[in-house]
């Protein structure tokens, strides 16, 4: 990695610094708490970690953190797994999102947007009278603090609204999206074993209805422990025998009361993609997650009562409760129902359009869709609101950086964030007063102690290394749900580096602060020593015309050698012939490494990917390593699994 300081490809003009709200926050930090005065986003983030009592609790108190009973300390024990955040507080997330609702009763605290992509708002009022009413109705049926209330819904108001109601009495929300099968469903929720299912008959997507009624029959079938099905009909189907009405539900006019739980309490369940087994059932707290979503909305997205916060996302995804959390800063968020790209590709640009977005986030696999599909943003609709474009799921590759700069504003905010469902947040990414360089991460987040490692612990700069976190944040998992000895947990973090959290990318810290991350550390190409990661490899070729998608998997062999195949799936009409191999290896050697020349280029019928979107790696290299399709993966986290037996015929031909 080269430490020279390129041009930035965008540069905050001094007003916009002067107004950023991490900017303000900063300035009162100095004031109020010893943060260092000078030395701008840098000096700031390193009090942040040095500091970690002095700056979370700095963070509560500019965010007016409500907490009815005191903390004893801000970090009790501070080792890793096990931190203990404000022993002693208690709060309520819900409150806390619903707080705009005192000041700005009539304005959209949820604008709704379907595959019509015209919005339609629920104001601040309506949307904490709804949770108000439906907080009463989980009481009245027997929900108490702890018990488990499960979401199958896309991405709609009422999905916000059984979230809220539920952390409003305490209990732990969880959620899969409705293309989500049976299966997959079953594999998540009966592990944290909810007594309530909040459902809907169907969903919309790709301009066709798709019906779950049978779906959401099994799962009432199959998990023993519900006591009350709620039924919402967006498809307009009757209510099934022995469900409830959503409408009966919500219709009161009740002033919510909000159960105050101490700080660790739990907020929700989150998944791990599960593709190797069942997905890990990761917990996280009401405190730990909105001082965290504080922090990351309110300073690095730079977020407030003015803007409007659209994220295409799922409920499946953590995406959501990021997007949700929007609410904590008096945001409106915009809830994207559909197809990401229907009727065509441009549809998430006219969603940003159509609802004044200031803040839009999605894919880096969107953004290089729409390079390749030669959507032009800027002209074909109104951007002007819009002050910057997030990206994560992976890394943006340095095309996109310069597409989004050209396609939709050159004086554009481009924010490209890595974190995880681990912890439902960033450990690097958005900084608005900070330049944005082609192919990098702004700098690490403010209270993440985030550093890249060689395989014996020392601290790397300007070279590829493990990501660590060697500080706790609040939002890491307080447990998995059935893991009694913490021994799951322990060892899907903590069992490299005893005590400091490892994440499983490989990443780069560049001597000017920035972050490049190279993909995940558990697929890594180490050809003769060379590390490269599969997102390099990813962003070199899928520039051809020919590749639609790429999946290259790194083997070592029995006999010491390394076997790196690349598998290409092409665009409609292209063929792997020679000249198309030759351009593919040329462009790896001459942009990336002559050693990371694949051994063979393979045509696939596609790439399978998890049910959030991530390319499947680790199960394709096991399943070419000779490990049979039923332990290779979770069949239920796949989006589509026969495109797996192309590979286990592959490893079974090559035996």
């Amino acid at each position: 990695m080269s430490t020279v300081n390129p041009q930035p490809l965008w540069q905050p003009d001094p007003e916009r610094i002067a107004r950023a709200r991490i900017t303000t926050f900063h300035a009162w930090a100095a004031e109020h708490h010893g943060a260092p005065a000078e030395g701008g986003y840098a000096e700031l983030h390193r009090w942040s970690v040095d500091e970690p009592e002095t700056f979370w609790k700095a963070v509560t108190e500019w965010f007016d953190v409500r907490f009815s009973t005191p903390y004893a300390h801000v970090l009790g024990d501070r080792s890793m797994p096990g931190a203990q955040w404000f022993p002693g507080a208690t709060l309520n997330y819900a409150e806390h999102a619903l707080r705009a609702a005192t000041t700005r009763a009539d304005e959209p605290a949820l604008l709704h947007v379907d595959e019509t992509h015209d919005p339609r708002p629920v104001t601040w009022a309506e949307l904490r009278r709804q949770v108000g009413s439906l907080a009463a109705e989980l009481r009245a049926l027997g929900v108490r603090p702890g018990d488990r209330v499960s979401g199958y819904l896309p991405n709609i108001p009422q999905a916000v609204v059984a979230f809220l109601a539920t952390a409003a009495v305490g209990g732990v929300w969880t959620s899969c999206a409705p293309d989500f099968g049976a299966r997959s469903v079953l594999d998540r929720f009966q592990q944290v074993e909810p007594v309530v299912l909040f459902t809907v008959d169907g969903y919309r997507y790709g301009g066709k209805e798709h019906d779950r009624c049978d779906v959401v029959a099994e799962l009432r079938r199959e998990l023993p422990t519900l006591r009350a099905v709620v039924h919402i009909p967006l498809l307009g189907t009757d209510a099934p025998d022995g469900t409830l009405d959503w409408q009966a539900l919500t219709s009161a006019d009740t002033e919510p009361v909000f159960e105050q739980v101490p700080f660790e309490h739990p907020l929700w369940v989150l998944y791990s993609s599960g593709t190797t087994g069942l997905p890990k059932a990761i917990v996280q707290s009401q405190g730990g997650i909105l001082v965290e979503h504080l922090k990351q909305l309110g300073l690095h997205c730079d977020l407030g009562p003015e803007d409007r916060f659209f994220w295409y996302t799922s409920t499946g995804w953590m995406m959501w409760n990021f997007l949700v959390s929007g609410l904590l800063t008096g945001t409106t968020i915009v809830l994207y129902d559909g197809s990401p790209g229907y009727p065509d590709t441009g549809a998430q640009w006219r969603i940003a359009e159509r609802t004044g977005a200031t803040f839009y986030g999605t894919s880096a696999a969107y953004v290089m869709a729409c390079r390749k599909a030669d959507v032009h943003p800027s002209r074909d609709f109104d951007l002007s609101a819009v002050q910057c474009v997030a990206t994560t799921g992976s890394p943006l590759p340095p095309d996109g950086f310069r597409w989004l700069h050209d396609e939709v504003r050159d004086d554009l905010w481009i924010a490209s964030v890595s974190g995880g469902t681990d912890v439902c947040s960033c450990f690097a990414g958005a900084v608005p007063t900070l330049p944005v360089h082609v192919g990098e991460l702004q700098a690490p987040c403010l209270g993440t102690d985030l550093q890249s490692w060689d395989p014996s612990g020392r601290p790397l700069t300007d070279e590829v290394g493990e990501l660590v976190v060697a500080n706790p944040m609040p939002s890491m998992p307080i447990h998995f749900w059935n893991d009694p000895d913490g021994s799951r947990y322990h060892d899907s973090y903590f069992d490299t580096y005893p005590g400091v959290w490892r994440h499983g990318d490989w990443i780069t810290l560049t001597s000017r602060g920035s972050v490049v991350i190279h993909g995940r550390s558990d697929s890594t190409l180490n050809r003769q020593g060379v590390r490269m990661g599969s997102a390099d490899i990813y962003e070199a070729v899928e520039r051809l015309p020919e590749i639609k998608e790429s999946l290259v998997i790194g083997i070592e062999q029995p006999d010491g050698g390394y076997w790196m195949p690349l598998f290409v799936h092409l665009t409609p009409g292209a063929v792997l012939d020679e000249g198309l191999k030759g351009r593919i290896q040329r462009t790896i050697r001459e942009e990336l490494s002559p050693r990371h020349v694949p051994d063979e280029i393979i045509e696939v019928p596609g790439v399978p990917h998890t049910l959030t979107g991530k390319r499947i790696e680790v199960p394709v290299k096991r399943l070419l390593q000779g490990t049979p399709l039923e332990k290779a993966v979770n069949a239920g986290s796949v989006d589509n699994l026969d495109l797996l037996t192309f590979y286990e015929d592959l490893a079974r031909k090559r035996a």
